[in-house]
C-alpha cells in the first residue's frame, strides 16, 4: 500500500504546469460545448436535454416512478385527466378566418423573399379541410368530382392545377375546379375574383339541383351538404376579394347575407371577417352590434373578439389619456373600463401587444391558427394593426397598461383570472404552424434550466483556472500549497506533496 502511494506521489510530482493548463483547458472546452448544446436544445424544445434524459432514463432505474404512481381511482389522477382533456380542447387548431390566397399573396411573397411562408403541417391541415368541405361519398357519380377528389389529395401544386383543368374538360361547370385555380394559380386578386365568379355561377346551379334531390336518399343529403359548403366558401372568398380591392361595403353586404342565409355555419367565424371590414369602414356602432351577439359567455372567444372589444372601449378615452394626469387624479370610470378590457384581451392572448406595439416584426399569417397562441396573435395583428393606429392614443393606452395584466394572473398558471389557465401546449403547436424563420413568442417565459447555469459556471471557472495557471504558475502553486495543508490526505503525507497540483517551475 505504501509503495503504491509512493508511485502515485512520484507520478504527480513529475507533472508540469503545462499538463494542468491542458487539463483545465480541455475541461473548459468540453463544458463549453455541453453548454452550447444545452442552450440550443432549450431554445428549440423548451427543456433541458440533461434533465429530460435524467427524468426519462435515470429516474426509472432509481425507482422514481414507483413512488409517483397513485391508485387508479385517486383524485390526483382525475385532476390530471381533466387537465389533459382541457389542454386538448384549448390546443385545437382552427382555420384562419382571414387566410390569404396562396397564388396571389403567399406565392408572391416567396417570389420576392425566397422564403416559404407556410409550413408543411399548415398546408397538410388545409388539404384535410378541402377534402372535408369539397368532397363526399357520391363523387364517383360525377367524373369531374372524382378527378377533383384526387386533386385535393395531391401534394404537388402544379399537379393539383393540372387536375383542375382536367376536371373542367370533363365538366365546364365544376365549381371546385375553379376554386382551386382561384386559390393557387391566380397571381393577382383580380384574377382570383374572376375565377371565383365563374365558380359562383357553377356552384349556384349545382346547389339548386342538390336542393331538389336532397330527400331522395342519405347520399343526396350528403351531396347537398358538400354543395352548400362549396357555395358558402365561394361567396366568402368573393367577399374577401372585394375587401382587398377596396369595395368594402360590397364585402360587408355579402358577409351579412351569408350569416343570415346559413346561420348554422357559425364555426366558419364569418363574423370575424365582418368585424374587420366594419372597422375599416369605421362603423363602430355596427362593430358593437356584432360584438353584442358574438362576445357571449357561451360562445368561444378569439383574439379578434377580445381585442376589438378593448379597442372600442379604448376609443372613448384614448385621445385624452395621459399617464401623468391619470397618476395624479386617478382613472375615470371610462378609463377603468378601457383598462379592464385591455387586461381581459391580454389575458386571453398575451402575444398580441408586442405585435401591435411593433416590438416584434410581423410575418404573413398562417392558414391555421391556435387560439391564445402566437399564430393567432400574428393573424390578428396582421389585419388589425391599422385599426389601432387609426384611433388616436389607442396604442399609447395599450402600451401603458397591458403589462399590468400579469399582476392579476396567478403564477404559476394553476388557474386563470377571467379565462381558463393558459394552456401549456401552445408553443409546440405554434412551432408547427409558423415558419422556421419566425421567432415564436412563448408565454409564460420559461426559466433557464439549472444545468445551463451549471455548465456555464463550470466552463467559465475552468477557463479562468487554466488561464491563471498558464500565466502565473508560481502564484497558483502557493494557493495550492495553502489548500493542501488542510487536505484530506492526512498528516502522514509529506510536505513536498503540497506542490503536487502545481509544482514550482524550478523543480523541473
Amino acid at each position: 500500500m505504501a509503495d503504491s502511494d509512493g508511485l502515485v506521489t512520484v507520478f504527480l510530482n513529475s507533472l508540469t504546469p503545462k499538463f494542468y493548463v491542458a487539463l483545465t483547458g480541455t475541461s473548459s472546452l468540453i463544458s463549453g460545448l455541453i453548454f452550447i448544446f444545452e442552450w440550443w436544445y432549450f431554445h428549440k424544445h423548451g427543456t433541458s436535454f440533461i434533465e429530460q434524459v435524467s427524468v426519462s432514463h435515470l429516474r426509472p432505474l432509481m425507482g422514481g416512478t414507483e413512488s409517483s404512481i397513485s391508485e387508479p381511482g385517486s383524485s390526483s389522477n382525475n385532476r390530471e385527466s381533466e387537465t389533459s382533456r382541457q389542454n386538448l380542447s384549448e390546443c385545437k387548431v382552427w382555420r384562419n378566418p382571414l387566410n390569404l390566397f396562396r397564388g396571389a399573396e403567399y406565392r408572391r411573397y416567396t417570389w420576392v423573399t425566397g422564403k416559404e411562408p407556410l409550413t408543411y403541417y399548415d398546408m397538410n391541415l388545409s388539404a384535410q379541410d378541402h377534402q372535408t368541405f369539397f368532397t363526399c361519398d357520391t363523387d364517383f357519380l360525377r367524373p369531374s368530382d372524382t378527378v377533383m377528389q384526387k386533386a385535393w389529395r395531391e401534394r404537388n401544386p402544379p399537379a393539383r392545377i393540372k387536375a383542375a383543368y382536367q376536371a373542367l374538360e370533363l365538366n365546364n361547370d365544376c365549381a371546385t375546379a375553379y376554386v382551386l385555380l382561384a386559390e393557387e394559380e391566380a397571381t393577382t386578386i383580380v384574377d382570383a375574383e374572376r375565377l371565383f365568379k365563374q365558380a359562383l355561377k357553377a356552384g349556384e346551379t349545382i346547389y339548386r339541383r342538390s336542393q331538389q334531390c336532397q330527400h331522395q336518399s342519405p347520399q343526396h343529403e350528403a351531396q347537398l351538404r358538400r354543395d352548400t359548403n362549396v357555395l358558402v366558401y365561394i361567396k366568402r372568398r368573393l367577399a374577401m376579394c372585394a375587401r382587398k380591392l377596396g369595395r368594402i361595403r360590397e364585402a360587408v353586404k355579402i358577409m351579412r347575407d351569408l350569416m343570415k342565409e346559413f346561420p348554422p355555419l357559425t364555426m366558419l367565424n364569418i363574423h370575424e371577417n365582418l368585424l374587420e371590414s366594419l372597422l375599416e369602414l369605421q362603423a363602430y356602432a355596427d362593430v358593437q352590434a356584432v360584438l353584442a351577439k358574438y362576445d357571449d359567455i357561451s360562445l368561444p372567444k378569439s383574439a379578434a373578439i377580445c381585442y376589438t372589444a378593448a379597442l372600442l372601449k379604448t376609443r372613448t378615452v384614448s385621445d385624452k389619456f395621459s399617464p401623468e394626469t391619470a397618476s395624479r387624479r386617478g382613472l375615470s370610470t371610462a378609463e377603468i373600463n378601457a383598462v379592464e378590457a385591455i387586461h381581459r384581451a391580454v389575458e386571453f392572448n398575451p402575444h398580441v401587444p408586442k405585435y401591435l406595439l411593433e416590438m416584434k416584426s410581423l410575418i404573413l399569417p398562417p392558414e391555421h391558427i391556435l387560439k391564445r397562441g402566437d399564430s393567432e396573435a400574428v393573424a390578428y395583428a396582421f389585419f388589425h394593426l391599422q385599426h389601432w393606429k387609426r384611433i388616436e392614443g389607442a396604442l399609447n393606452l395599450l402600451q401603458c397598461t397591458w403589462e399590468g395584466t400579469f399582476r392579476m394572473i396567478p403564477y404559476p398558471l394553476e388557474k386563470g383570472h377571467l379565462f381558463y389557465p393558459y394552456p401549456s401546449c401552445t408553443e409546440t403547436a405554434d412551432r408547427e404552424l409558423l415558419p422556421p424563420f419566425h421567432h415564436v413568442s412563448v408565454y409564460p417565459k420559461k426559466e433557464i434550466p439549472f444545468f445551463i447555469h451549471f455548465t456555464a459556471g463550470l466552463c467559465s471557472s475552468t477557463a479562468v483556472i487554466a488561464l491563471l495557471t498558464h500565466q502565473f504558475p508560481e502564484i497558483m502553486g502557493v494557493f495550492a500549497k495553502a489548500g493542501k495543508r488542510e487536505s484530506p490526505w492526512g498528516p502522514d503525507l509529506p510536505l513536498e506533496s503540497s506542490f503536487l497540483l502545481y509544482p514550482r517551475s524550478d523543480d523541473h
